[in-house]
């Protein structure tokens, strides 16, 4: 079966370090979906504002494999365990497929680019394809009494989150300053690497270049640029 792009995804993530590890940690993030011209058809959407959730469809653009990998190392177990790829959401999988929940804000119609959707929360790397869109129903797809397995055994992960210099946060527009400490928070360095409590690691955001350090479990901000 061959599969197109239905659209594209914009979020504030041009690199894959410092993206959250699953869509819905971080709520305050902001995304746009712009379709592709074949399906710019309002009647497409018809309905969809009704629904306060999505799930979409996408593709791992930027880790595709040729040879099948059956074991990852998760984050979740410290990224030197192995699991199996099935009983993970690692992006290194057969078909490159990702698949995450984001909370609908806004369906924009009347623009150039055919009708937007605004979405919150997603752990999408900006530019990705995306191949369907879905509504999430909570009377099928929430399951309160759910199995976590691994991913459920493990305590919480978030840092503290300072600034060294106040005036670093503050070379934000105050509506991405709430999301980058959200995706700070969430620890974004590798999990083999969190002994070292002196390096300065760096991530881009929204057109920034963020850089800091992880001493114990407090994320201390270096500089914003």
């Amino acid at each position: 079966m061959n599969i197109e792009p239905i659209a594209k995804i914009y979020t504030d993530f041009d690199d894959k370090f410092g993206i959250p590890r699953q869509s819905g940690l971080v709520p305050e993030l902001r995304a746009k979906i712009v379709f592709e011209p074949a399906y710019r058809n309002p009647d497409a959407l018809k309905g969809l504002e009704g629904f306060s959730y999505l799930w979409l469809i996408w593709e791992f653009s930027k880790t595709h494999t040729d040879s099948f990998k059956a074991s990852v190392r998760p984050p979740r177990v410290g990224g030197n365990g192995h699991m199996g790829v099935f009983a993970t959401r690692s992006p290194y999988r057969p078909n490159s497929l990702g698949l995450s929940s984001v909370k609908l804000l806004n369906v924009v119609t009347g623009s150039d680019e055919g009708p937007i959707l605004i979405v919150g929360g997603a752990d999408i790397l900006s530019g990705t394809p995306i191949y369907d869109i879905k509504p999430y129903l909570p009377y099928a797809d929430s399951h309160p009494d759910a199995l976590s397995g691994f991913a459920g055994e493990i305590g919480d992960y978030r840092l503290e989150v300072i600034f060294e210099n106040e005036g670093e946060l503050a070379k934000l527009p105050p509506e991405l300053q709430k999301s980058l400490i959200g995706v700070l928070a969430e620890d974004p360095r590798p999990s083999y690497q969190k002994g070292d409590q002196e390096r300065i690691y760096g991530i881009s955001f929204a057109g920034f270049e963020v850089k800091f350090k992880v001493v114990d479990r407090q994320l201390q901000v270096v500089s914003v640029e």
